[in-house]
């Protein structure tokens, strides 16, 4: 069934085919709205439907003109109240705003003018005193979209609780990335913590003061990044002195039981292979030479899933599963270049088949690979700890190298 007859507005006011529309739409027999809710839909809804406050106020004394609580299809929807008496009810609204919110209603497609003609607003009514017509402002729409008003109200909810969480955790990751920072610096961590914290003023400072559901979004994500890779440094710096402190144990253990040179169970250069094994059983610089491959598999055996036909024959073979692990792990390309310069294609394959083996305990396998990369080029990190903490966890160090 249809709303009503098209009718064009009184006087100057513009007829468009978007009235004509809103006038014919159909609304299904029998059909009932609870006005109040429709109204709280709505409300809850005015920023998808371009209103204002004032317009609600507007519509609520428009609903307090129908006498009943239920919009109703069958029933005469059409209310009739003068100017001043809606100004009234809507809490003394000047005039010229009345009018103005009433045709936003209009516009919104949320009520029909039912103009008469003279342009008055009143009903008429037949002998039995049952009205026969009514000319003002028809609640038809509301019947027929408080299926689509309660659906938007329920969007623009969602959005809210979104929003919200979204900003709780941006407001959280903030504070963990402000501490975390402020706690390497203040206890002397190795790493560019200045550098790290102009990213995170520059990231700050792109918040708007009233910022949308998109702009807290995106600099959530960047700042989870940047949170992340704190964590990161962090986590890698903890692992490598855990690393020396057992490597300087378990290098000592092997020196006194091993009649073979310590020389194989850490490379160093041609100047220090004459040098007598480190007293304090610390990493020697800048390894050359490529640890022994039956030492790095023992240490790391999971590399060797990758391999050809699931075995690694030979340094060939452990480095091309590097590769593949590589990329499996998210480590990008110029990350694994470097470390290839940096340590040589033997050791950075070594380093990757390390990092595999602690993959459960590191959530950025590149972050981690590079800031191995940048502690050899400082001469402060060498692989031979993190091989024997690998040997130790799998119960190796004992046994020779081969």
């Amino acid at each position: 069934m249809q709303t009503g007859t098209v009718t064009t507005p009184f006087g100057r006011r513009p007829m468009t085919l978007a009235l004509v529309r809103r006038q014919t739409t159909e609304i299904k027999a029998g059909k009932t709205a609870e006005k109040w809710k429709v109204f709280r839909d709505a409300s809850a809804a005015m920023s998808q439907l371009a209103i204002q406050s004032n317009s609600l106020a507007v519509l609520d004394a428009l609903l307090t003109f129908y006498p009943e609580n239920e919009l109703r299809q069958d029933a005469q929807m059409i209310v009739f109240p003068s100017n001043t008496q809606l100004a009234l009810r809507a809490h003394g609204m000047a005039g010229a705003t009345l009018r103005r919110h009433l045709a936003v209603l209009v516009e919104a497609g949320l009520i029909v003018r039912r103009d008469s003609a003279n342009g008055k607003r009143y009903a008429r009514k037949d002998n039995t005193g049952a009205v026969e017509a009514a000319f003002g402002f028809d609640l038809s729409p509301l019947l027929a979209r408080s299926e689509e008003l309660a659906l938007m109200a329920q969007k623009v909810m969602a959005d809210r609780a979104t929003f919200r969480k979204a900003k709780e955790s941006l407001t959280i990751c903030r504070r963990d990335v402000r501490k975390l920072l402020t706690a390497a610096m203040e206890e002397g961590a190795d790493g560019d913590w200045e550098g790290i914290e102009e990213m995170y003023v520059r990231l700050v400072a792109r918040i708007p003061r009233v910022p949308t559901l998109a702009e807290i979004t995106a600099v959530l994500d960047e700042m989870q990044m940047l949170h992340e890779e704190v964590v990161n440094r962090l986590e890698i710096r903890e692992f490598s002195e855990i690393n020396i402190a057992n490597a300087a144990h378990n290098e000592q253990h092997i020196q006194n039981s091993n009649t073979e040179s310590p020389n194989e169970l850490e490379p160093c250069s041609e100047k220090e292979q004459g040098a007598k094994p480190s007293a304090t059983g610390l990493p020697n610089r800048d390894p050359i030479k490529a640890f022994p491959l039956g030492m790095v598999l023992r240490a790391c055996p999971t590399i060797a899933d990758y391999g050809k036909g699931g075995a690694i024959e030979n340094w060939r073979d452990l480095m091309s599963a590097a590769v593949v692990v590589r990329s499996m792990l998210g480590v990008s390309p110029s990350a694994y270049q470097d470390a290839c310069e940096a340590m040589g294609p033997e050791n950075a394959a070594v380093a990757v088949a390390c990092i595999l083996e602690r993959a459960n305990f590191i959530n950025s396998a590149g972050g981690y690979l590079r800031d191995l990369t940048r502690r050899v080029e400082r001469q402060e990190f060498s692989l031979g700890p993190m091989i024997m903490a690998l040997l130790k966890s799998n119960g190796e160090v004992g046994l020779k190298a081969g």
